[in-house]
């Protein structure tokens, strides 16, 4: 499961959402990763991907960075005391040549800005004596021009064990700036005059602002991409617990989080503390990296059971097609002896879990056991419902899991049945080699591909609902292994979604 798919809304989002620095203000304990369920790893080549949108956020930053009024004054000889003020100033033609993040090895994430060209607009009242209340001052439009290099170092902190991003450390270096007085009539000495005056204080006020207002931005992206991820793993009453479980290990080629992954259900949750995580476990040849524990699949699986999510009922076509697999003779006679004759748009076939699903990830696939229950019903107006079918069946699958073309594929590779219980209209006894034989192929054949082609679906319907089919995710692979699964891929950012969030929000 991608828990953290819909999370990337640039490189202040995604660098924010899943880490922090080893310096974090939370406590983990001597063994924390005993206690990781799921792990998050986003190599170099992923972070230049989403850098590619900082441009966005820094425009989003320097146009709602509110300038406050720029007041000052200066004696000059022959002409006394002269006063200033710089009102209503507003960024116009705001450009960005470039942007280049560096990741260092246990340290925070530095982004460059080079040649940020921006135009400044606003209004200058100047006058040359009295006090400021009383003098009459004149007024004329400016104009700005400058070019910036913006540096930004990036810290993660941890806070109540979610992530709170610090970009206070941010620094703008000046490399033109330009005032430019409006009209003819203003002579030259007095746009030295006031350049002179104010450049430094425009200076101080511009960083101060501009600074302020992008760590505001991503605060802001930060809480609602937590938001997201939580509502991404969270379906009614069921729970996953993405909060940190330990230090995120930042290296010159990935980032990597880890998270409880801990399921809660109804006020209940399972206990991990024997996690077979190691960073080990994961490359650096994908962009991105998701370890999921057995213990975190198991406790999902736990809690569907609980609540009623692992019940099928088939009518009309798909029940047509699981009772026809084979169109023999044998074959129609065990059908009609089962249904007595009657369409299957008057019948329901019903299959649910009676047992908690028992998950075990091996190389192989995802193996699960439980005992289901099979009951066919034939339900005819006027007249009471008849079962025909109940059988209770102890079913060990084994299932390889793909994602392709935005759908979760289930595809069992190999399965085995053991009849528990058996009661048949057609076949009182359960001696009827026939009807032993159609039902036994029947379920090996179509009855549990169809079951896990039901919950492939189900499950991707959810992560659709959850917008996971916004996102451009390439060649994703889903490997299991004894204990834990990995899911990888490299993905492209879709710029509309950072786009429209910028837009609602700022």
């Amino acid at each position: 499961m991608c828990w953290a798919g819909r999370m990337m809304l640039g490189t202040f989002s995604i660098l924010l959402v899943f880490f922090h620095t080893a310096a974090a203000a939370c406590e983990f304990g001597p063994f924390p990763y005993r206690a990781t369920g799921i792990v998050c790893r986003m190599t170099k080549p992923a972070a230049l991907l989403l850098n590619q949108e900082t441009a966005q956020v820094i425009q989003a930053a320097f146009r709602n960075a509110k300038f406050p009024n720029i007041t000052g004054e200066r004696s000059m000889r022959l002409l006394g005391r002269v006063a200033y003020g710089l009102s209503n100033i507003q960024v116009n033609d705001l450009s960005i040549e470039r942007s280049e993040v560096e990741l260092k090895e246990d340290d925070a994430i530095h982004i460059s800005i080079k040649n940020v060209s921006a135009l400044f607009k606003g209004t200058l009242t100047y006058g040359y004596a009295g006090a400021w209340f009383l003098q009459l001052f004149h007024s004329v439009d400016f104009e700005i021009e400058s070019s910036i290099d913006l540096q930004l170092n990036i810290n993660l902190m941890c806070q109540k064990y979610q992530v709170a991003p610090d970009a206070s450390d941010c620094y703008l270096t000046f490399h033109k700036l330009t005032l430019r007085l409006q009209g003819d009539k203003q002579p030259g000495w007095l746009k030295q005059l006031f350049t002179d005056f104010i450049s430094f204080t425009l200076k101080l006020v511009l960083k101060r602002e501009v600074c302020k207002e992008i760590n505001a931005v991503a605060q802001t992206l930060t809480n609602f991409i937590l938001d997201l991820a939580a509502n991404f793993v969270r379906d009614k009453d069921i729970i996953v617990d993405i909060s940190l479980a330990s230090d995120s290990v930042v290296k010159a080629n990935y980032i990597e989080s880890h998270h409880k992954g801990i399921v809660l259900y109804k006020n209940t949750s399972s206990v991990l503390s024997d996690s077979v995580f190691s960073p080990s476990l994961l490359t650096e040849s994908r962009m991105l990296y998701f370890w999921l524990s057995e213990h975190s699949l198991s406790s999902l699986a736990a809690a569907a059971f609980l609540d009623g999510r692992l019940v099928l009922n088939l009518r009309g076509e798909k029940l047509q097609e699981l009772f026809e697999m084979e169109d023999t003779e044998a074959q129609q006679k065990a059908v009609q002896r089962i249904f007595q004759g009657t369409s299957y748009n008057d019948s329901v076939a019903k299959v649910w879990s009676l047992t908690q699903p028992q998950i075990s990830l091996q190389p192989e696939g995802t193996v699960v056991r439980s005992l289901v229950a099979v009951e066919v019903t034939i339900l005819l107006a006027g007249e009471e419902p008849l079962v025909t079918l109940y059988m209770e069946k102890e079913i060990t699958v084994t299932v390889q899991a793909t994602y392709a073309e935005k759908k979760l594929i289930l595809q069992p590779v190999d399965s085995s049945i053991e009849i528990k219980v058996f009661k048949c209209t057609a076949d009182p006894n359960g001696e009827d080699p026939s009807i032993q034989s159609f039902l036994q192929n029947m379920i090996l054949v179509a009855g549990i591909p169809e079951v896990t082609s039901s919950i492939g679906s189900a499950l991707t319907s959810m992560m659709n609902s959850k917008r996971l089919d916004l996102f451009d995710i390439i060649n994703p692979e889903i490997i299991t292994r004894k204990g834990y699964a990995i899911v990888q891929l490299d993905f492209g950012f879709p710029s509309h979604v950072l786009l429209n969030f910028l837009e609602k929000s700022l």
